[in-house]
């Protein structure tokens, strides 16, 4: 390439991050892809690789000089998330980005329960007072992530109660983010709920997965002392502990029931409902 891409994508050593430059580049969309570790990145003929991490901020600013569209894949957990996040949205201000796609999380709030959805809100918050353009891909709960929830006995353990959760597939973000950047204009400053077709307890969601595995799944709804003294000998830090169980509380408190139709709405195509996913029905 003799011209640098005007589109920018980061975490392409990761799932969400990468499948949308695979996507893309298949799609013969040329880009930028930022990561930390250059030989981790996957090789596309379409894509230009750059080092660059969220918390250094003249590595970013360099590696998105030019650029006018950003996918911000939001970073791994880590207690200075947030700081993280700060210091790469300024990196892209400095550098004349003109358009930036934050993957956020559905309900992100100040108030949020589920705690790193707060973070996520302080985000949001801090791109729309760069004058940037934005759009807001608040993401459901991966359905590619539920069957890990259950321990080696098979049974699910937290606080969740009856409430409900509308998981999404990592597949169907993917989609819709590649679909958003191949024409931002058309989502300026638009905040997007992506979830899948149907809001399922964690006992139905133990029921599905036990139905396609053929090996019994069981949800126990666990107190919050349980929840807690079920982590205790995981070695994690507070925060995160706390992160893990206010996931659960969330969904008792059915803030993450909401289900939208915002991906057939951009994408043309509905969502895959969490038996689909496990059937490996992507289409």
């Amino acid at each position: 390439m003799n011209v640098l891409p005007p589109l920018a994508v980061t975490g392409g050593t990761g799932a969400v991050g990468g499948g949308v430059a695979r996507l893309l580049a298949g799609a013969g969309v040329a880009l930028r892809l930022l990561v930390r570790t250059p030989a981790r990145a996957p090789q596309l003929a379409e894509a230009m690789v750059f080092r660059s991490s969220y918390s250094d901020r003249a590595a970013s600013r360099a590696a998105l000089a030019g650029v006018e569209t950003l996918l911000m894949v939001s970073a791994s957990e880590d207690v200075d998330r947030l700081g993280q996040h700060r210091a790469f949205i300024d990196a892209a201000e400095e550098a004349g980005v003109r358009h930036l796609v934050y993957t956020s999380f559905l309900g992100a709030a100040p108030d949020a329960t589920f705690t790193l959805a707060r973070d996520h809100s302080a985000t949001e918050e801090y791109i729309r007072a760069t004058g940037m353009g934005y759009t807001f891909l608040r993401d459901s709960l991966y359905s590619d992530l539920i069957g890990a929830l259950a321990g080696k006995d098979g049974i699910i353990r937290g606080p969740a109660g009856d409430g409900r959760v509308a998981v999404v597939s990592r597949a169907d973000i993917i989609r819709t983010a590649a679909t958003v950047l191949r024409d931002p204009a058309a989502h300026r400053n638009r905040t997007y709920d992506l979830t899948g077709p149907e809001a399922l307890t964690l006992t139905e969601l133990a029921r599905t997965l036990t139905a396609a595995r053929g090996t019994r799944i069981t949800f126990i709804d666990e107190t919050l002392a349980e929840a807690y003294e079920s982590r205790r000998g995981f070695g994690a830090a507070d925060w995160q502990v706390e992160a893990w169980i206010s996931t659960y509380t969330a969904i008792a408190a059915d803030e993450l029931a909401v289900v939208s139709s915002d991906i057939e709405t951009i994408t043309g195509r509905r969502a895959v409902s969490f038996a689909e996913f496990l059937a490996g029905d992507q289409s």
